[in-house]
């Protein structure tokens, strides 16, 4: 059996309210037309997760909200505190509980930069990939049977991209 991991970054927040507090904080304009972008890249691409795991931000669960559209099923969603500016080792354990075969996380950084890195055998040579930033996505394979037996350095990379790779 082959696992695959969709791990995306959240897309560009609002910085405009100084009252709000940062989990709290919501997409600006662009980064809802990047989430949306994403979520046509992935069913493009064929890539369709069965189950989400979200960081319980507002920001993220707006990022997953604007991709839901382009997805044929909507997956199981889990929003989890713990997934919050979650670290790398956080952030697999997390995964490590997953269910399904095909599982999204959708995150913050410096974390998911730093997981995305330590996930694959062999990184690629692109800057974006290394800061992942907003709105950042990885399709990964995992040739294991069950998410518990995934561990750092056993993915390799299918896919990547950038929003400003996808919009005009």
């Amino acid at each position: 059996m082959t696992l695959h991991l969709i791990l995306s970054r959240h897309a560009k927040s609002d910085w405009e309210d100084p009252l709000a507090q940062d989990h709290d904080r919501v997409l600006n304009p662009r980064g809802v037309k990047s989430a949306d972008a994403i979520g046509h890249w992935l069913c493009e691409n064929g890539y369709s997760p069965t189950e989400v795991l979200c960081s319980s931000a507002r920001r993220t669960a707006q990022t997953y909200e604007g991709m839901l559209p382009h997805f044929d099923t909507p997956p199981t969603l889990a929003l989890l505190p713990q997934l919050y500016l979650a670290g790398a080792h956080i952030m697999l354990h997390c995964l490590q509980s997953a269910s399904s075969a095909s599982v999204m996380m959708i995150g913050h950084n410096p974390g998911i930069a730093e997981f995305a890195e330590l996930l694959l055998r062999t990184p690629p040579r692109d800057s974006d990939f290394m800061r992942y930033p907003t709105g950042a996505t990885a399709i990964m394979r995992f040739d294991k049977t069950s998410w518990r037996d995934v561990g750092f350095g056993d993915g390799s990379l299918l896919d990547f991209t950038v929003p400003r790779r996808l919009m005009p």
